[in-house]
């Protein structure tokens, strides 16, 4: 059974992983837009561009399946805390007892 101090460093580190994935938004939302920026200027001004599409996409796509991931561990189900009888039976099964 999970302690006090278990369930309040399980807290602590769940809302440290909340306040890294809101920081991560902010910093993507901020690339995404100097992207689209570039693309715009570059889309505007030549012709070449023109023929490659939008290319920011595949920077929202990356950086999306990132966010994605630091979303799910931040707001995502828990599967509770590894405790010691699951170490020791890990250790049982790992020595084939």
């Amino acid at each position: 059974m999970a302690t006090e101090d278990d369930l309040r460093d399980a807290a602590e580190r769940r809302l440290k992983a909340q306040r890294s994935f809101w920081a991560l938004l902010g910093v993507f939302v901020v690339v995404w837009i100097i992207c689209w920026g570039v693309w715009g200027i570059s889309y505007a001004t030549s012709e070449v561009h023109k023929t490659q599409g939008f290319w920011p996409l595949w920077v929202m796509f990356g950086t999306g399946i990132a966010l994605l991931f630091s979303g799910w561990n931040a707001f995502g189900p828990r599967q509770g805390e590894i405790t010691n009888e699951q170490i020791d039976a890990e250790v049982r099964k790992m020595k084939g007892q």
